[in-house]
């Protein structure tokens, strides 16, 4: 069974798909449902419409590394400490670091 959060985040996508939260909130819910697929697709939509959006580079990392898809998840981590450590978000830039240092 589906995660319960993801058809009511798909209608709001469909009324604004440029609704960052909706798209990390889709993506996360996916990686719960472990269909790291559609969270992947959904995470790369968040950081299209947002790309300021740290905590959305942890989650597409974690979901590409999950997917065995480590070149794709070193690049996004390296993007998402860039963007954090912009923003400020030090536990995101530490959660990417540690994640990097885990791929070996």
């Amino acid at each position: 069974m589906a995660h319960p959060k993801i058809e009511p985040l798909k209608k709001v996508l469909t009324i604004d798909p440029n609704d960052d939260v909706a798209w990390f909130g889709l993506g996360k819910a996916y990686i719960e449902d472990a269909n790291y697929g559609e969270a992947i697709s959904a995470l790369q939509s968040c950081i299209g419409v947002k790309p300021s959006y740290s905590a959305a580079y942890l989650a597409l990392a974690q979901a590409l590394q999950k997917s065995g898809r480590i070149d794709e998840c070193r690049q996004i981590s390296q993007q998402g400490i860039a963007v954090s450590t912009k923003n400020g978000d030090a536990m995101v830039t530490k959660n990417l670091e540690q994640l990097q240092q885990n791929l070996g």
